[in-house]
C-alpha cells in the first residue's frame, strides 16, 4: 500500500468515527425512548403509581380498556360484516337484505348482552371504590388539606408534633418539574396517611397524578377524607387543583415530597409548632 493511499484513508476514519459515535447514542437513545413508551402503554398512558391503591386504579383502569377494545372489535366486526355481505346488490337494487323485526331472540340477546355488560362494570368499579375510598381513622400521619383562591395549606400532624406550610399562587414562569414551585408537603413512605379536605371559599380538587387518585374539596365541609395505604417511593411529585375555580386556577399548583421515615422525622422536628 503506497504512503499517499494511508494517508488518504487515516482523515476519512477521523471524520467517520463521530458519525459512527452520533448513530450508537441515537441507537441507545431510541432503545430507551422505545421501553419507556412500552412501559407507558402498559398503564394505558396512566403515571407510574407511588401508593397501594394506585394499583387497584391501574387494573381497573386496563381492565376498563380492554372490555372496551374487545367491544370496539365486535361492533366493528358487525359493522363491517354487513357493510360486506348485505350491500346493495347491482341485479336487484330494490331487493332489501333478510330483515329481523319482531325476532325474539335476537332482541333478548341485544337486551340481555348491555345489561350483563353494565353489571361487570358496575361491580368492579364499585367494589375498587370502597377500598379505596376506605378510611380507617387510625393513621399515623395525618394532613389538613385547605384549599383556597389560589394555593393550598397543610397541616400534618404526627405523634402529636404539628407542621404547617402555607402557599401562594405560584409563577407559572418559574414552575418545571424538575423543580416544582407552590407548597410543599412532606409525607413518609411505607406509612399510612389521612387527608381531611376543606375549603373556605369555593369548590377546588385535591389531584396528585402520581396518587392515581383526586377528590373535590367543598367549602363548609370537612367530612371529605380519604386516606393513603402506603406510600411506596421516594420522590417530588406535583400536585394541581382540578376544578376551575376562578381566574388563578391555573397558579394553583404544589408538590408532595415521599421521603424515608428518618428523614421524616427530622422534618417533623425542625418544622413543629412553625409555620413555612
Amino acid at each position: 500500500m503506497s504512503p499517499t493511499r494511508r494517508t488518504t484513508r487515516r482523515p476519512l476514519a477521523r471524520r467517520r468515527l463521530p458519525r459512527v459515535a452520533a448513530l450508537a447514542v441515537l441507537v441507545a437513545s431510541a432503545s430507551a425512548c422505545s421501553a419507556q413508551a412500552t412501559e407507558q402503554w402498559s398503564r394505558g398512558g396512566m403515571p407510574e403509581g407511588a401508593t397501594d391503591q394506585s394499583l387497584i386504579t391501574q387494573t381497573l383502569w386496563n381492565g376498563a380498556w380492554i372490555a372496551a377494545l374487545a367491544t370496539g372489535v365486535v361492533v366493528w366486526g358487525l359493522i363491517l360484516w354487513a357493510c360486506a355481505f348485505h350491500r346493495k346488490k347491482k341485479n336487484s337494487p330494490d331487493q332489501l337484505p333478510p330483515q329481523v323485526r319482531y325476532n325474539l331472540p335476537i332482541e333478548i340477546l341485544y337486551t340481555v348482552v348491555p345489561i350483563i355488560m353494565v353489571s361487570v362494570f358496575f361491580y368492579f368499579t364499585a367494589r375498587d371504590e370502597t377500598e379505596i375510598m376506605k378510611v380507617s381513622g387510625n393513621a399515623p400521619v395525618k394532613v389538613k388539606v385547605e384549599g383556597r383562591m389560589w394555593s393550598w395549606g397543610f397541616t400534618t400532624e404526627y405523634q402529636g408534633k404539628t407542621a404547617k406550610v402555607e402557599g401562594v399562587p405560584v409563577d407559572l414562569a418559574k414552575q418545571s418539574v424538575e423543580n416544582p414551585e407552590g407548597p410543599q408537603l412532606v409525607l413518609p413512605t411505607g406509612a399510612d396517611v389521612e387527608f381531611e379536605l376543606h375549603s373556605p371559599d369555593v369548590i377546588h380538587s385535591f389531584w396528585v397524578p402520581a396518587f392515581l387518585f383526586k377528590q373535590d374539596v367543598f367549602p363548609g365541609d370537612v367530612r371529605n377524607k380519604f386516606q393513603i395505604k402506603t406510600l411506596n417511593r421516594t420522590g417530588v411529585f406535583v400536585g394541581r387543583c382540578a376544578e376551575l375555580c376562578g381566574v388563578d386556577h391555573s397558579k394553583m399548583l404544589f408538590s408532595v415530597k415521599l421521603v424515608p421515615q428518618a428523614e421524616f422525622d427530622q422534618y417533623i422536628q425542625s418544622q413543629a409548632g412553625s409555620a413555612q
